[in-house]
């Protein structure tokens, strides 16, 4: 079985893009996206029908957000100015413009599963033995930073305040995109209402940004955190073992498999992530390495069980609860 560099450089094989479909799968989700909102506005469809619209329009919204990623990680559609405008406009419009998700996310790549308090990228993960040296004040931090309603709501606390707010007030020059994010999507919201009424406003603007954004943290969150996931501290981290032993497969039916384009394939895509989203399944399926790997899934007491780990217990080598320290 390969690891290390052997195993990177064989899974470059997958990172050739089909530039025809990534501009196909790009289309293709603005225009539903396009159609699903619309369908939400409406005032001809029942008010069932425009909530059921508006469920599956918060899922284009993850695949939209998942398609804007790999195009930051230069999976896909890259020295093309139109692809360039048309992402810029994604990152603005879902909350996460580029200059903090791309710093972000990549410092989140070169550091999964290494043990930190800071949580730049990602939730902070720290072990029992420096948790019990906080002061009472850090260690309400750090568990408010952990809790489940946190990720849940991450439209509040992950895009809203975290990628925007946060970053702004610490580096207005180098965050402007951030405080554009931030008033177009306060002024799309309240445009929505004051001219199409509060229901129209919670069904076409709310409740999509609320289910995708709820769905992305939490597969962020528990694709990092789960009960067989291994962290390490810096000196100890290998990027291999990180993508494999610290990230999970999230297993799913097909239909949400599309919606989150693959994103699913984690593990995959933090072995090499210049795979395209539609080519992560394949390169899965055609190397042994990245099949035998730790799952997680939409249960909710497979969801409960990962929401209750909280700290990194080295002797045990594993993931432990409150209770458990």
């Amino acid at each position: 079985m390969r690891t290390g560099k052997e195993l990177i450089l064989a899974s470059k094989e997958f990172t050739v893009e089909d530039r025809y479909k990534s501009w196909k799968e790009t289309i293709i989700t603005l225009f539903l996206t396009g159609i699903f909102f619309s369908l939400t506005i409406s005032s001809s469809i029942p008010v069932f029908a425009r909530i059921i619209c508006s469920i599956i329009c918060g899922l284009f919204y993850v695949r939209l957000f998942v398609i804007y990623h790999d195009y930051q990680h230069h999976a896909i559609l890259q020295k093309s100015w139109i692809a360039t405008v048309i992402m810029q406009a994604i990152g603005i419009f879902l909350l996460a413009p580029q200059n903090i998700w791309k710093r972000s996310h990549d410092h989140h790549h070169a550091h999964n599963s290494k043990l930190t308090i800071s949580g730049i990228g990602s939730y902070p993960t720290i072990s029992k033995n420096r948790y019990l040296s906080l002061t009472k004040d850090e260690k309400r931090i750090y568990l408010i930073n952990r809790h489940p309603l946190t990720v849940l709501f991450g439209y509040f606390t992950l895009f809203i305040y975290w990628l925007n707010i946060k970053s702004f007030v610490q580096s207005p020059g180098r965050h402007g995109d951030s405080l554009v994010s931030l008033l177009l999507h306060f002024i799309g919201g309240t445009l929505i209402w004051y001219f199409l009424g509060l229901t129209t406003f919670i069904l076409a603007w709310f409740i999509p940004f609320l289910i995708s954004f709820g769905t992305g943290s939490y597969l962020f969150y528990c694709q990092h955190n789960f009960p067989s996931a291994i962290f390490r501290e810096n000196q100890d981290w290998k990027y291999d073992h990180a993508a494999l032993a610290s990230t999970s497969l999230m297993e799913m039916h097909p239909i949400m498999h599309w919606f989150t384009a693959n994103i699913g394939y984690h593990h995959v895509h933090h072995l090499n992530s210049r795979i395209p989203f539609y080519r992560l399944k394949e390169a899965m399926e055609k190397m042994p390495e990245l099949k035998n790997v730790a799952t997680t899934n939409w249960n909710p007491i497979e969801m409960w069980k990962c929401f209750r780990l909280k700290l990194w217990d080295p002797e045990k080598g594993r993931m432990i609860t409150l209770s458990q320290l």
